[in-house]
């Protein structure tokens, strides 16, 4: 059986990082085969003190690792991480997340068969049981909410893009390098499209399924939506082939509710009412599958414009992103972690090229 090394990064995380840590301890899969490296974004809270806790209490792990993670950015601590771990595969997991017993197993099982990089659906659930909370979920998990991303969703083995918890064998870093360092919301994307230009296939197994703890509240929701379309228009300038056509669809509604309504104050309204009237059917629709499917809200009838608030920031921050790219791409294209990370991972042994 193979060694993994399971890598969380965080900063600020003392309020999941106890569930996580569970979590990790309740795997099937062997103790005396894992490895824990835990990433600290240097937090002011008790982050590094649960950490420490946890590493001190000598739970059977073949090995127990903190580092520091001075640039405080997702993909600088994975980066950190990878150069860290020593296990045969490594496995990534953001802190706000909760990982079935049998997680770890069964990504080692499709690993064992031959697999290189494989992975799980990863569907959002809320810590506070709210009607609002459940509203802000269901909004989030919807389809209409989020995406048409396969990995957020369950279905079939097969292969996809991208994906958020996965495991990697360490070839595929000695192959393909590290993260780039200058994306803060795109680094999966850019590094999934290398990753599959180097010849590898990421499997999404529906029976990997880990969870991801949603936004609280509706602020923090749209502050989430608005970051992630700015750096998917930024990462247009920097790796266009990574982004799907999904990814733009709110900055086409965006542009549309610009013309439509440019049109209709000359005169010309049936573009707008035929764009609205679309839109607002499919929000309906979105809602009356939610309401079918969770049963009653009290909030539900909100949702029609949660949807058009979450795609309105998504699209508007798409827009600024593209607005800025030709200023910033040359700098967010070089990154010379890449290489920094694929070096260090060659050092520490002999990996085949695909």
């Amino acid at each position: 059986m193979k060694t993994v090394s399971v890598c969380v990064i965080a900063y600020n995380e003392e309020k999941f990082l106890p569930n996580l840590f569970n979590d990790i301890l309740s795997q099937t899969y062997p103790k005396e085969l894992m490895e824990v490296v835990l990433v600290d974004a240097m937090s002011s809270d008790r982050t590094r003190e649960i950490m420490e806790s946890f590493k001190d209490a000598n739970n059977g792990f073949y090995s127990v690792k903190i580092v520091d993670n001075p640039k405080k950015t997702q993909a600088s601590g994975w980066n950190k991480a990878i150069v860290t771990a020593t296990g045969d595969v490594i496995i990534r997991i953001d802190a706000h997340s909760h990982i079935p017993e049998a997680y770890m197993a069964k990504c080692m099982n499709n690993i064992e068969s031959g697999e290189y990089v494989t992975g799980g659906p990863r569907p959002c659930v809320i810590e506070n049981e709210t009607e609002w909370g459940k509203l802000l979920l269901e909004t989030e998990n919807s389809l209409f909410g989020s995406s048409i991303n396969k990995s957020r969703r369950t279905g079939e083995k097969s292969y996809v893009n991208t994906m958020f918890h996965a495991a990697y064998r360490r070839e595929v870093f000695a192959n393909v390098g590290g993260f780039n360092e200058n994306l803060l919301r795109t680094e999966d994307n850019e590094f999934h499209y290398r990753v599959r230009k180097a010849g590898f296939k990421l499997l999404f197994d529906p029976e990997a399924e880990t969870y991801q703890y949603a936004r609280n509240s509706l602020k923090r929701m749209l502050k989430q939506k608005y970051g992630n379309g700015y750096w998917i228009g930024l990462t247009l300038g920097v790796s266009p082939k990574c982004l799907a056509i999904y990814h733009f669809v709110p900055f086409c509604f965006v542009l549309g509710i610009v013309f439509t309504t440019v049109l209709a104050c000359v005169g010309i309204w049936q573009l707008a009412m035929m764009m609205w009237g679309l839109y607002a059917l499919f929000a309906v629709t979105n809602t009356a599958l939610s309401l079918k499917n969770n049963g009653f809200n009290k909030f539900f009838y909100i949702m029609p414009f949660l949807f058009l608030m979450l795609h309105i920031s998504y699209g508007w921050g798409t827009l600024r992103g593209v607005l800025n790219m030709p200023f910033m791409r040359k700098k967010l294209k070089n990154c010379d972690a890449i290489d920094e990370v694929r070096n260090a991972v060659k050092a520490g042994g002999t990996y085949e090229k695909v």
